[in-house]
């Protein structure tokens, strides 16, 4: 990963607390960790509403040093290297928001933090959809994959989903899927003409993002 393109994010990159996935946050989780925590802002709105103790991991020492004081702990740099650092059974609720398409080997990521949650604990993530409609007409019409300052496309995106396949990857790591479903539906009229020819089959199209909930499969 190249640190200078995660410097020269811009607007609430760092700082969106993301309402939509607040919105999947269990009552009773009492001890959360937000992989990619930015400048702790979402993470401080878990801990209030929850009343609970909230870590943090991120990547860009500037935006971690914000979030060291209104969090419990923050680990800086990839969270590969400090998921071993983790105590073990320890998280009722770990947040993945926007990260596992960042990261070389997720799936990896996914195997080796399960054992840090609880018995009942879950897992939370969003994760960009490749068949949203911009993206797909695209690739299809204009035969273009072309990356972008943000969004599905973000250059610094290293994996890409679908639906389908953000599933497929929960369950390959050893978890149930408990909800799974499509955030910040589009406003467009264009996903509705294109699913036509589908026979409306394509509602995925949609969604820029899938909202995952998922706990191990013991």
């Amino acid at each position: 990963m190249n640190e200078f393109d995660y410097e020269n994010k811009l607007g609430d990159y760092y700082t969106n607390v993301r309402e939509e996935m607040l919105g999947f946050l269990p009552a009773d989780a009492k001890t959360i960790l937000d992989v990619g925590c930015g400048q702790g802002s979402f993470a401080l709105v878990a801990k209030r509403r929850n009343s609970a103790e909230v870590w943090g991991i991120e990547l860009m020492e500037d935006e971690a040093r914000l979030a060291k004081p209104i969090l419990d702990k923050v680990f800086v740099g990839p969270c590969e290297d400090h998921i071993e650092k983790l105590p073990e059974n320890y998280f009722d609720t770990i947040f993945f928001n926007d990260v596992l398409e960042h990261l070389v080997d997720p799936y990896m990521v996914l195997r080796t933090i399960k054992s840090k949650l609880t018995p009942k604990g879950v897992i939370i993530s969003s994760i960009p959809n490749m068949r949203y409609h911009s993206v797909l007409s695209k690739l299809i019409f204009q035969k273009d994959f072309e990356y972008a300052e943000h969004g599905v496309m973000d250059k610094t995106h290293l994996r890409f989903f679908t639906k389908k396949s953000i599933q497929r990857m929960y369950e390959d790591a050893g978890f149930r899927v408990i909800e799974h479903v499509g955030i910040n539906k589009s406003r467009s009229l264009k996903p509705l003409l294109y699913n036509i020819p589908f026979l409306f089959n394509a509602l995925d199209m949609y969604y820029p993002q899938y909202a995952t909930m998922a706990t191990p499969d013991h």
